[in-house]
């Protein structure tokens, strides 16, 4: 079975060491996961079931695949990702140094056709339905800062910024953006009017920024390695708490490579 007591499952299914595995289980019972409570008690140590959100996140096994792995029923194991993978969310970082430079864009993570949940998926620009994540993120260190709710994908980025909540946290802070967020205030490329030609220094700025913004890609390139990202079949606001949840411990994997 796998455990987080045997320290070799941990890495590939968190991305993360033992040692640094241990520090978020550590946050997470200070921030009450571990609390008793009415009931029958968990079946898994907390260890434990942290590393199965971990898993279901990262394979995207079904309840029937996953369960037997940890040596849970399938009800205990939905009970688990339903009460922990809330808890595992990223929180927005509120403040900001006045020379941060931010970068933000959209991402799309497809769901099944047809999609499980109207509320939170639409048909988008790639022709499957998909729900849309607005993603901000440390120009400097490529830290993910702030996640804005899932909004169904058919939408513009200019709208889905303010309407998924990713741009309030962000205040007046310097932000970078593509093309796609005219009116938002955001730090956008030049464009080219139609029969003209960009003057040499507007190139330059333009291939300047779009090298800046290609660190968003880079961190959209390590979070989808997570298979819930690329292929969801959660409903409502579990494909939120998968990203928020991803997006912690990617900056934790992170954080621990810059340290080093």
């Amino acid at each position: 079975m796998i455990t987080a007591s045997e320290p070799s499952w941990i890495a590939p299914f968190t991305g993360l060491s033992p040692r640094c595995f241990g520090k978020l289980v550590t946050v997470l019972r200070r921030e009450g996961a571990d609390a008793v409570r009415k009931g029958r008690p968990w079946s898994l140590p907390l260890e434990d079931r942290a590393l199965l959100v971990a898993a279901y996140w990262r394979t995207d096994l079904t309840m029937r695949q996953l369960a037997p792995l940890f040596g849970v029923s399938k009800s205990a194991a939905d009970r688990i990702i339903d009460h922990l993978g809330p808890m595992l969310a990223l929180q927005p970082r509120k403040r900001f140094a006045k020379d941060t430079v931010l970068i933000v864009d959209g991402t799309l993570v497809p769901t099944p056709d047809p999609t499980p949940d109207h509320t939170i998926a639409a048909q988008s620009k790639n022709y499957r339905s998909s729900t849309d994540h607005q993603v901000v993120i440390d120009a400097d260190t490529r830290l993910v800062v702030v996640v804005g709710r899932s909004l169904a994908g058919n939408g513009n980025d200019c709208k889905a910024s303010e309407e998924s909540g990713a741009k309030a946290p962000v205040g007046t802070t310097m932000t970078i953006a593509d093309g796609g967020y005219p009116g938002t205030g955001l730090v956008m490329p030049h464009r080219r009017r139609k029969g003209e030609e960009l003057p040499d220094w507007k190139q330059a700025r333009n291939k300047s920024h779009k090298q800046a913004r290609a660190r968003v890609v880079h961190v959209f390139a390590r979070v989808k390695t997570w298979k819930a990202l690329r292929d969801c079949r959660l409903k409502r606001a579990g494909v939120h708490h998968a990203m928020l949840g991803i997006a912690r411990m990617h900056d934790l994997a992170l954080a621990l490579a810059l340290a080093g």
